[in-house]
């Protein structure tokens, strides 16, 4: 998330509730499952997902000092991929077909789509920016499951969206959000609406896993999942990009690519793993948490890189976590 992958692959324990819930239609809200009780070992999760999802950002940045948008995201997904190809190879024959619809909906939207939008993003948005506008996630994890998955929205969650909402809005339109890489004058703020749209994605995805996969081994959720989407990032990061060209003459290019394949191997393969699992322990909203520790992690590491900070940012940051924080407080 990133995510992200999610987002190459995103995220997966298991109430009766929650098998029950797995059956009901996208369309047709579904009773949602008490939450479980939040375990020494979830937050151990929680904490360790918000430090490598953190370093996701400045990574991207320094992926794309060499490669365009498209061939970051592509190759992120196809190393992550490649990764856990065994893994995928051993448990694609064990997953019902009926789940394959989910887990390529949710490779697709929380995985594939994400690498690309936040890497787009990042040609002109500072990386530590990025990473508090991923907090959002938590807001869209909420109102997708109020839609579509009968999660409870009180008064209270519908604040925090809007808290969330309103800082995004005063990150982006006040506070500005220039990449270093950008030229001068340049309009870059709004480049957060493909971080915002990412995001989307990820809460569409957290609860398509908690809700129509639970059940299945997190590692067999990233590895099938990698598989679906794995394939056409590949053919489309030899075929139909430059990728192999600036490998071989491009200055940097091998260093780029370092960066990059690190950020697959832990953002996207093991952090996907893990998400999933924190999943299945927790809650959707829970796992989504991570995303009042990663700014921290991602501004850290941007400031370090010579990025700019200033007093709007750390406004819409306020307002944001503000709103993350009430919609996991409410009940």
């Amino acid at each position: 998330m990133p995510v992200p992958t999610p987002p190459a692959a995103l995220p997966v324990s298991i109430p009766a509730a929650v098998a029950t819930a797995s059956k009901t239609p996208l369309g047709a809200p579904a009773v949602a499952p008490a939450p479980p009780p939040t375990s020494a070992a979830a937050w151990g999760l929680l904490l360790l997902l918000a430090a490598i999802w953190g370093t996701s950002f400045i990574l991207m940045k320094k992926g794309l000092v060499v490669f365009s948008a498209l061939e970051l995201g592509a190759c992120r997904v196809s190393v992550a991929a490649l990764l856990l190809l065994p893994f995928a190879l051993r448990h694609v024959g064990r997953v019902e077909r009926s789940r394959f619809k989910w887990l390529a909906l949710s490779g697709v939207v929380g995985t594939l789509l994400p690498a690309f939008l936040f890497a787009y993003a990042e040609t002109r948005l500072a990386s530590g920016l990025a990473g508090v506008l991923n907090a959002l996630t938590a807001v869209f994890a909420l109102l997708v499951g109020a839609l579509l998955f009968g999660q409870r929205l009180t008064g209270a969650r519908t604040l925090g969206v809007g808290l969330g909402l309103l800082g995004t809005v005063v990150l982006m339109g006040l506070g500005g959000a220039g990449a270093a890489t950008a030229p001068a004058g340049a309009s870059n703020a709004w480049y957060g609406l493909y971080i915002v749209a990412a995001t989307v994605g990820y809460g569409l995805s957290v609860n398509v896993i908690k809700y129509k996969l639970s059940g299945l081994k997190p590692l067999a959720v990233t590895a099938v999942l990698l598989l679906l989407i794995g394939g056409p990032a590949l053919a489309y990061l030899l075929l139909g990009t430059g990728f192999v060209h600036k490998l071989t003459v491009a200055p940097g290019a091998w260093t780029a690519f370092g960066y990059i394949a690190l950020l697959a191997t832990m953002s996207t393969a093991v952090a996907m793993v893990l998400f999933n699992k924190l999943i299945q322990q927790s809650t959707a909203l829970f796992a989504s948490s991570s995303t009042y520790l990663i700014p921290i992690v991602a501004l850290g590491l941007g400031a370090l890189d010579g990025e700019a900070f200033n007093l709007w940012h750390a406004a819409g940051m306020a307002i944001i976590l503000a709103g993350v924080f009430i919609i996991h407080r409410a009940r």
